[in-house]
């Protein structure tokens, strides 16, 4: 199976007899509160899903990411995960204190060995190449000004309401895969249902892999993007009727969005090999937002790093469109449609027709997963 972004597996999660040691440490340590996102991180963090992340990133790590794509260490890395001080809140390196969650629960415990001011206008234009209007400033500038890094040590795993059938850990994907078999794996990352392009590009994959990952990201998203709930019910529908079951599987992954284009590609690809992903697909886009990528920036930024520093093999695809010549799912490699006779899909065309009580198209969609986004929408706002 394909080794870990690093070579091993990070463990930061304690059991029995040392995870009531370190709860009972933690409720006499000054405590630092994690948000929403860092709630996230600290979790992918602790199952090796981020390896060779042990805790969140010191001022060196830090300042590597942002300007080379590459922690101290020398392994590559393309975005800063770090935990930020709130209000009130303050660290000293060398001391140790404990991480709740915004409900106040005892998570784990931080070893500090870090605490840098960092210039996050420098992080916005290097790691995202943004300007105050994306989304990654408005998280940026809602954040402390002060890092704080050290090594993590879980005790309880954050508790979710939604999904937790579906929250499998790098440890457990890995065990399935050897399970079913599989040797190669292709995952595929998504925020949004899948429609026609999404179904015939991961199909292609499948073609060329032993088993498929749906593993779609229900961290924090923007406030337009598709609720959790209502994706995964879209996901539960398709891969029922229009999947073989037993060559795909289907796990969340708890990270948030953030927007990266071309970096978050490569934190995709890599958390992927984490979790035992030979493969990942990267079409046109990926994890974009407005116009601040270049439609293929996501895949060539891949060659900026040399052969076998990046293990996981991207699996990399042209806009797909619906061919009204061939009668179904194409790329300009396959068909020889004119524009006229190309139905291009997109995630955010797809919300605009939502958003205005069209019912998406056989083109764009599946009936059964049209028929649950046009319920959803009718709905309330979800959280």
């Amino acid at each position: 199976m394909i080794a870990p972004h690093g070579g091993n597996l990070i463990n930061r999660v304690v059991e029995g007899g040392e995870r009531e040691s370190l709860l009972a440490k933690a409720a006499s340590l000054p405590a630092l509160t994690l948000n929403s996102r860092e709630t996230s991180d600290f979790e992918m963090i602790a199952t090796g899903a981020m390896s060779p992340l042990e805790g969140f990133m010191g001022e060196a790590d830090y300042h590597g990411v942002v300007e080379n794509m590459h922690l101290a260490s020398g392994l590559a890395w393309p975005l800063p995960v770090v935990l930020a001080a709130k209000d009130g809140e303050s660290a000293v390196a060398g001391s140790e204190y404990a991480l709740k969650g915004e409900d106040g629960t005892i998570l784990g415990v931080i070893a500090v060995d870090s605490v840098y001011s960092p210039d996050k206008k420098n992080e916005l234009v290097k790691c995202y190449q943004g300007d105050e209007d994306h989304p990654a400033w408005g998280y940026l500038a809602s954040i402390g000004d002060t890092y704080i890094g050290g090594q993590i040590t879980m005790a309880n795993l954050p508790a979710y309401e939604k999904h937790n059938d579906f929250r499998l850990t790098p440890v457990q994907t890995r065990a399935a895969f050897a399970e079913k078999g599989w040797n190669s794996i292709v995952a595929f990352q998504t925020r949004n249902p899948i429609h026609r392009a999404h179904e015939y590009l991961t199909k292609v994959a499948l073609e060329q892999t032993d088993g498929l990952l749906i593993h779609p990201l229900v961290g924090d998203t923007k406030a337009d993007d598709i609720p959790s709930d209502t994706r995964m019910e879209c996901y539960h529908a398709l891969l029922n009727k229009y999947y073989p079951l037993d060559r795909t599987m289907l796990g969340v992954y708890p990270q948030a969005m953030r927007y990266g284009g071309p970096r978050e590609a490569i934190l995709h690809a890599l958390c992927r090999q984490n979790y035992g992903c030979t493969h990942i697909i990267i079409g046109r886009d990926h994890a974009g937002v407005g116009s601040y990528y270049g439609t293929f920036d996501a895949q060539q930024i891949f060659n900026q790093f040399p052969d076998g520093e990046i293990l996981i093999e991207t699996l990399l695809f042209e806009h797909a469109f619906y061919c009204k010549l061939t009668g179904g799912m194409a790329s300009t490699k396959s068909s020889p449609a004119t524009k006229d006779q190309k139905v291009f899909l997109s995630g955010t065309k797809g919300r605009e027709m939502l958003a205005n009580g069209v019912r998406p198209p056989a083109e764009f969609t599946r009936p059964e997963v049209a028929d649950i986004l046009i319920a959803s929408y009718a709905q309330p706002a979800q959280a």
